[in-house]
């Protein structure tokens, strides 16, 4: 009796312990989430305060002739023309470059290649490394490369070139994670009634797994959109004149202007750069919405 007594008694404390246990854990649990809503919050706040800022300098001087001119010495006469139609053309080459040939090697990595072998691992590795590069990096690859190398000079194709590399393993990366996704029994349903590989890959795979896809094509895509420091490094031009007519020709695209105005000491130019800003965060919400439009249509 006094055995059973004891194993009653302990195994009470044990309960007791536990129910203890369990509420340091929910405490401990919602002190970390408190924590991380107060992070969030804070950089909500900042967020707003700064965007409140740039409107708050930029909205008056936002105006069709702001768009439809050229950079000027002069801020009243100066514009964003040249920096908007050299954006879009850089952006259009830079997708085109770096969609078709990361989706492609996630579809090798994940569906071709034997992940055993060593060779397989080691470039897996790299190019997950590649993608916490430094953006400077990749301007001094394409200054060496592209500009000097391959002689396509300080041209909208060299500025392409040279932000695809820089978003290609973003692209990689989120597209073999977009394909790992895809149920294993889809592709087996496939097979089972004849399929071929490449007929599964293009027709259930891809299909399943192309919202995860647009996602980090997305993010990668407003990475590079708002990157001015590759594109110095390759020479591209901080005052231009002209509208680009070819990918050879010169060019300048938003965040270099914006940089250059707001390293002028006169308050004008201040007040342009808020409103260059506001430019580039239209443009970028723009081709946001158009591709989470997409996003949502294979979604469903």
């Amino acid at each position: 009796m006094k055995g059973i007594e004891s194993a009653v008694d302990s195994s009470m404390i044990k309960g007791v312990g536990s129910k203890s246990n369990i509420m340091k854990r929910r405490m401990q649990s919602k002190l970390f989430e408190m924590f991380f809503f107060g992070a969030i919050m804070f950089g909500i706040m900042m967020l707003m305060v700064l965007m409140a800022n740039i409107i708050k300098e930029g909205i008056g001087w936002l105006d069709i002739d702001f768009i439809t001119s050229f950079p000027s010495r002069f801020a009243k006469k100066a514009g964003i023309k040249s920096a908007l139609v050299g954006s879009i053309w850089v952006m259009s080459l830079t997708f085109l470059f770096s969609f078709p040939l990361g989706v492609g090697t996630a579809i090798y990595l994940e569906e071709y290649s034997d992940k055993k072998k060593r060779f397989n691992k080691i470039l897996q590795v790299n190019i997950a490394n590649l993608a916490g590069v430094p953006s400077i990096v990749y301007g001094i690859l394409g200054l060496a490369v592209f500009v000097r190398f391959m002689g396509f000079e300080r041209s909208i194709i060299s500025g392409a070139l040279t932000l695809g590399l820089l978003i290609l393993p973003v692209i990689i990366v989120s597209s073999q994670e977009a394909l790992k996704s895809v149920p294993n029994e889809l592709r087996h349903g496939a097979y089972a009634i004849g399929v071929s590989k490449w007929q599964t890959i293009t027709g259930v795979v891809l299909p399943y797994a192309l919202p995860g896809i647009l996602t980090g094509t997305i993010l990668a895509m407003s990475r590079a959109m708002g990157e001015a420091a590759p594109l110095i490094i390759i020479g591209a031009a901080g005052y231009i004149s002209f509208l680009p007519e070819s990918i050879t020709d010169s060019f300048t695209v938003l965040p270099i202007q914006i940089f250059n105005w707001t390293s002028r000491p006169q308050a004008e130019f201040q007040n342009i750069a808020a409103a260059g800003i506001l430019v580039l965060m239209i443009l970028l919400l723009s081709a946001n919405a158009v591709a989470v439009i997409i996003r949502n249509k294979y979604e469903k």
